[in-house]
């Protein structure tokens, strides 16, 4: 048995004579078996984690247990894929699992701010053999025996959607600098098997960012890490735990849908829709 990865000119293993990682079209179809269901079915994943505050030369805190949801489909086109996707992420108590409507920062002297769960509709993307870029195959990639495990790293770096001088409350800076790191984990067996459109997936997904805007923290010194495990939920969105499932229905109810429309890739992120609700809370006075 072999472990076989992504090749470099120092690191060369053999090639899999069954599924061959190294194709670039071999790779963007197994890592999307993995990742959808390319009949163009919805699919959906659950993402339970935690959140912790780091700050330099002190003890990390937890702040909360986080439950995320996600649906999206895929739809075939020249060269590729598109993803259509929308995602909850609830911050939860620490201990308790209850949803927070409202959170006592510990670092503002236990001060009570309004929590802002995300909401971003729609997330969608192309994932293009055509044309470079984050999405575009092949995928950096592990597998031995019956296990393949694919990495998406993502380091941002681009202007905040939040500015130190408009929003000096919310905002950690003008730079919005941060990592999302995933890894995608399933059989080769199930990808493999042409009358299979979705194989089961996990994936690990961990994001270092600066502070929620919500938390009010400002420019103080410090970071937040995000780290989940998310689960491909091949029953649908009954197999989410009651309470957050009945949450999703009562708010939430168009995100147990992946959405139909098209409109050139869209990434909503959770800064521009804090921003929206700040500024339209302050057009109202």
């Amino acid at each position: 048995m072999t472990l076989r990865l992504t090749p470099a000119s120092a690191l060369k293993t053999p090639k899999d004579s069954a599924l061959d990682l190294d194709d670039p079209e071999t790779n963007l179809n197994a890592l999307l078996k993995l990742r959808g269901d390319l009949s163009g079915k919805d699919f959906f994943f659950a993402f339970p984690g935690q959140a912790w505050a780091m700050i330099p030369q002190e003890r990390v805190h937890k702040c909360f247990r986080t439950f995320g949801f996600g649906s999206g489909r895929l739809e075939k086109v020249d060269g590729g894929y598109r993803i259509y996707s929308r995602e909850v992420l609830f911050y939860l108590d620490p201990v308790t699992g209850e949803i927070l409507q409202e959170w006592s920062n510990p670092f503002l002297g236990g001060r009570k701010v309004r929590v802002v769960h995300i909401a971003n509709d729609p997330v969608n993307g192309v994932f293009s053999m055509k044309a470079p870029g984050p999405l575009a195959p092949p995928y950096p990639y592990v597998s031995v025996g019956d296990n393949v495990v694919f990495q998406w790293n993502f380091f941002i770096q681009k202007p905040a959607e939040l500015t130190r001088a408009e929003y000096p409350l919310y905002s950690s800076g003008d730079i919005d600098q941060h990592a999302e790191l995933w890894g995608l984990m399933g059989r080769k067996s199930e990808i493999l098997d042409e009358s299979t459109t979705s194989a089961y997936c996990t994936m690990s997904w961990t994001r270092v960012s600066d502070w929620l805007p919500f938390m009010e923290m400002g420019n103080a010194p410090g970071k937040m890490v995000f780290h989940s495990h998310s689960m491909k939920l091949m029953n649908g969105p009954s197999e989410l735990p009651k309470p957050i499932l009945e949450h999703i229905e009562k708010h939430y109810d168009k995100y147990l849908t992946a959405p139909t429309e098209w409109n050139g890739p869209q990434m909503t992120s959770s800064a521009g829709e804090f921003k929206k609700l700040i500024d339209a809370e302050r057009a109202k006075g």
